[in-house]
C-alpha cells in the first residue's frame, strides 16, 4: 500500500455477504484505472453472516482492500465514523454496500472540492439527479418529502434538500475535526455530520448523482420514529452545546 493514498472507499456492512462481491469489484475495476492512489476499507457492523469471511477473502484479489471487523452491533452511524477515521486517504468517501449509487459519480465531487467546499454530498433531490427507477410516489411524498420538512424544522439544513444519499465525500482535515464531535450511532448520523459541518463554518456542495432505486426495499415506520428520536437528540445537542468539544 503506497504512503500517500488519494482516496478513501468506505462501506458500512451488516449482513452484506450477496452484495458486497460485485459492489467491491465493480469499485476496483474502477479506482484501478485512475492515476491516484486508493483503499477501500469495509467495516463489518457485527454481521450475523459471513460478511467478514467473504471480504477477507477478496482481499487475495483486491489488494487495497482492509477489514475492521466489529463482533457486536454498534450502529450505521458508529462503523461509518470509524472507517473514516480509520482512513489514511487527502478525501475520503462513504458509500452504501448496494452500489446504488456507482463510484464513477465521484468524478462529479472532484471540481467542488478545487473549489475549496469541504464536503461534497450526492442528492437525489436536486436538479439533474437521476432515479432508476423513480420512487413510489406514496414514498416519495409521505417519506421523502415527510422527512425532509420535519429534518427541515427540527434541525435545519434549509438549504440542503437530500441528506439520506449514502454517497458522501469529506476533506481528511475535516473529516478528523468533525467526526470526533458526534454522538448519533444509528439513524440520524447523516445530518449530524452536516449539522456539525455547517455549525464549525465548513463548505457544503450537494450535487445531482445517478441512483439505482431498489423497489424492495422498505422503511419501516419503527426506523421512521426512531429517526425523529435522533433528530431531537441532534437539537438538543445543538442547544446543550454538546458539538463543541471533541470526544
Amino acid at each position: 500500500m503506497p504512503d500517500e493514498i488519494f482516496l478513501s472507499v468506505i462501506i458500512p456492512a451488516y449482513n452484506e455477504e450477496k452484495r458486497l462481491p460485485k459492489t467491491l469489484e465493480e469499485i476496483d475495476k474502477y479506482l484501478s484505472r485512475q492515476s491516484y492512489d486508493y483503499e477501500i476499507i469495509v467495516v463489518n457492523d457485527g454481521s450475523k453472516d459471513e460478511t467478514a469471511k467473504v471480504v477477507r477473502n477478496l482481499e487475495i484479489r483486491i489488494k487495497n482492500l482492509k477489514l475492521i471487523d466489529n463482533r457486536e452491533n454498534h450502529g450505521k452511524g458508529f462503523v461509518v465514523r470509524q472507517g473514516l477515521l480509520a482512513a489514511k486517504g487527502d478525501y475520503r468517501l462513504f458509500t452504501d454496500a448496494d452500489n446504488s449509487t456507482s463510484i464513477d459519480q465521484v468524478e462529479k465531487m472532484w471540481p467542488w472540492f478545487e473549489q475549496g467546499y469541504d464536503v461534497v454530498i450526492g442528492s437525489r433531490d436536486v436538479k439533474g439527479a437521476i432515479l432508476d427507477p423513480p420512487q413510489p410516489w406514496l414514498r416519495q411524498i409521505i417519506l421523502g418529502e415527510g422527512f425532509k420538512l420535519l429534518r427541515k424544522i427540527i434541525v435545519g439544513l434549509w438549504r440542503v434538500q437530500d441528506t439520506q444519499c449514502g454517497f458522501k465525500a469529506l476533506s481528511a482535515r475535516t473529516a478528523n475535526d468533525i467526526l470526533l464531535r458526534c454522538k448519533i450511532n444509528r439513524w440520524a448520523f447523516d445530518p449530524e455530520i452536516l449539522v456539525i459541518t455547517k455549525k464549525l463554518g465548513y463548505k457544503i456542495k450537494e450535487i445531482p448523482v445517478y441512483w439505482k432505486n431498489d423497489p424492495e426495499s422498505k422503511v419501516k415506520l419503527k426506523g421512521m420514529i426512531r429517526m425523529g428520536i435522533d433528530l431531537l437528540k441532534i437539537r438538543w445537542n445543538l442547544i446543550t452545546q454538546k458539538y463543541a468539544k471533541k470526544i
